[in-house]
């Protein structure tokens, strides 16, 4: 009996490990330092069609990854001063999508600031400016607790600050697997929902539970997360081997007022390049919006 209760144990602490295709995922210190400190951020473009009001819109999407030094009290770049133990480097990653909605254009960005330690993300914006008026929401790690900002133009949200108990974050996943995908969580899990999604639905942010998995094919890793009390389901497709390139994904949920339909939003990626994007801002450098495939 006893052999059998721990034979038992063993299956429950194996199914609750984080994925493993079989393939040692993580990457090397040397492959990971050249890469990422190399002095220039990968910018990667995507074809975007975007749900909204029921329908899909085509736009261009950008992902944006960086590494830089992050004082983690203030939560702000590091730029001067001595370099103290509360300074820590962090994966950045900004995400924009743009896309029109009939006559009047969205742009939306979320910013991700994520130790390369793997600790908890310190700290999330997420903008949006449509011609009716733009919001602005920003989530701070403070010990146990997302410390959370809302300033927004609309009546039923106003400006509005709340805290929510330190959960893994649905954004700071595009993060994690560039990182390391094998500390990506499977299973049961409790998180807290896209930014952008939570803009986009006007839905005040808090816990909510899914179920996340990875598939194989190929070359190519799924990670997808179905989320249990409403209808949304994230697919991230990515690179098995470093850097773990994001492929593709694909964000299926109810769009639209009034009767709503099921759709999906997909990016799809175009042109990838490696640059110091910062120092390239004459009218020349726009060239590169040209090598990226991006709309000028």
């Amino acid at each position: 009996m006893k052999i059998l209760i721990l034979s038992f144990s063993a299956i429950l602490i194996l199914g609750c490990k984080q994925a493993n295709s079989g393939e040692n995922s993580k990457p090397s210190s040397n492959e990971f330092n050249n890469y990422w400190y190399s002095g220039k951020a990968e910018l990667t473009s995507y074809e975007l069609e975007q749900a909204r009001y029921g329908e899909i819109h085509k736009g261009e999407a950008v992902l944006i990854f960086v590494t830089e030094d992050f004082w983690k009290d203030k939560q702000v770049k590091y730029e001067f001063g001595e370099k103290t133990d509360k300074v820590t480097p962090i994966l950045k990653l900004n995400f924009e999508r743009k896309f029109n909605t009939g006559i009047y254009p969205y742009s939306m960005m979320t910013s991700i600031f994520t130790p390369t330690s793997g600790e908890k993300t310190l700290k999330i914006t997420s903008t949006s400016q449509e011609w009716c008026g733009h919001t602005f929401l920003q989530l701070n790690l403070r010990s146990e607790s997302y410390e959370s900002q809302l300033f927004s133009y609309f009546q039923g949200e106003g400006d509005k600050k709340s805290k929510i108990k330190t959960k893994m974050l649905e954004d700071e996943i595009w993060t994690k697997i560039r990182l390391n995908p094998e500390t990506l969580p499977i299973g049961e899990i409790e998180l807290i929902p896209s930014t952008t999604y939570s803009r986009l639905k006007h839905q005040q942010l808090k816990s909510e539970k899914a179920v996340a998995k990875i598939t194989v094919n190929g070359t190519t890793k799924t990670y997808e997360l179905s989320y249990k009390d409403f209808q949304r389901k994230l697919k991230i497709n990515f690179n098995s081997k470093f850097p773990f390139e994001i492929q593709s994904w694909e964000e299926t949920h109810l769009s639209g007022f009034g009767n709503p339909k099921l759709l999906t939003t997909k990016g799809t990626k175009k042109k990838s390049i490696k640059l110091d994007y910062w120092s390239k801002n004459s009218v020349a450098d726009s060239t590169y919006r040209k090598s990226l495939g991006l709309n000028p």
